[in-house]
């Protein structure tokens, strides 16, 4: 198991789930194209009983909950059997409960201050939220020089076109995204279409840079 949840795959997938029968055969479709992290996203009624589902009927996968924005969620993720947790935004109070829930955490930032805020309270691995229209790479690139010790998984605008620009970045470890999961295959529960979708996303490497060399 890698020590970092940045590091167990360079995509971790952005679950909307509306039906939580889709949850297990999802899940395990992501799993063997090679994304082992997942994030249901908590928009949606179905969403605990899905990450119930998955943390229960797929132990390899490992399972969190995104849009995470009050310490009851917190609460309501860890008692579905989420085993990290992801925000778009934070708070001290929801800080303070999501270290209090013993799991890995990625708390949203968008801008330098929160970026040292969360240096500052012992935070280093941030979700970038959203990404492309917060300045995309070229703000991270940024943010690498003065703020070496942040580490990112970039979310929101990313896809198969852009996320190997993003995985060249020395401060991004990873990136979230949803294009494994197009609409149309899930509403026609096309398991094998989803797994070789995310086969191709597992497989996604850094962008050569205009040296030639990756990072």
């Amino acid at each position: 198991m890698a020590s970092s949840l940045l590091d167990l795959a360079p995509v971790v997938p952005v679950v909307v789930i509306e039906d939580a029968a889709d949850a297990v055969p999802l899940a395990r479709a992501l799993v063997a194209g090679g994304l082992p992290a997942i994030e249901v996203t908590l928009r949606t009624p179905a969403a605990p009983a899905a990450i119930r589902a998955i943390a229960d009927a797929v132990p390899e996968a490992m399972v969190g909950a995104g849009t995470v924005i009050t310490p009851e969620q917190v609460t309501q993720a860890l008692a579905a059997g989420a085993r990290f947790l992801v925000s778009p935004g934070w708070t001290d109070v929801l800080l303070e409960a999501m270290r209090a829930s013993g799991v890995p955490f990625l708390p949203g930032v968008s801008t330098t201050s929160e970026v040292v805020a969360l240096l500052e309270r012992g935070v280093r691995e941030m979700k970038f939220f959203p990404a492309q229209a917060a300045g995309g790479t070229a703000y991270l690139k940024s943010l690498a020089g003065p703020l070496p010790q942040a580490r990112f998984c970039p979310t929101g605008g990313i896809g198969a076109a852009n996320a190997p620009e993003y995985l060249e970045l020395p401060n991004v470890g990873c990136v979230g995204g949803t294009w494994m999961l197009p609409a149309d295959a899930v509403a026609a529960r096309d398991w094998a279409r989803i797994e070789s979708l995310a086969r191709e996303a597992a497989e996604l490497k850094p962008a050569l840079s205009a040296g030639g060399t990756c990072r």
